[in-house]
């Protein structure tokens, strides 16, 4: 049985949540956080709604397989680990952008190993945890 208390803060809490993951991740490379930390909470605000909403009403939320998120965010972690040896640099270098972006600050490659490292632990920890939850309904039934 769904709760509809639930069901109600979970409307709310999923788009607070997945902001939070993303300051979490743009705040990583001058604070504590990073991609680690904010993927973990971004996945927690889709656990959060599988509870509310069952995980297959989840899965539709979502469009795509979470498995999909791992070779994209491995990928974008590679590249930014080996574009500074195209300039000489050893690997996992950071290269910066000149001028800082108004809301994110400096940009460099180390944000986009940190962008691939979240999507990566979003991937892996939702395919997971849907994977037992998709189980345990089919026993269920």
């Amino acid at each position: 049985m769904k709760s509809p208390i639930l069901q109600s803060a979970s409307k709310y809490l999923l788009p607070i949540l997945l902001l939070f993951s993303f300051f979490l991740l743009l705040r990583g490379h001058y604070y504590p956080g990073g991609g680690f930390v904010g993927g973990l909470v971004a996945s927690i605000a889709f656990v959060l709604h599988s509870f509310a909403n069952g995980t297959a009403q989840t899965m539709k939320l979502l469009k795509r397989k979470p498995l999909s998120l791992i070779p994209i965010g491995l990928a974008l972690s590679t590249i930014s680990m080996v574009t500074p040896m195209a300039f000489g640099l050893p690997p996992m270098t950071g290269l910066w952008f000149e001028h800082p972006v108004p809301v994110i600050g400096m940009v460099g490659s180390s944000l986009f190993f940190d962008l691939g490292v979240y999507l990566v632990v979003i991937g892996v920890v939702l395919t997971i945890l849907f994977t037992i939850a998709l189980n345990n309904e089919e026993e269920n039934n």
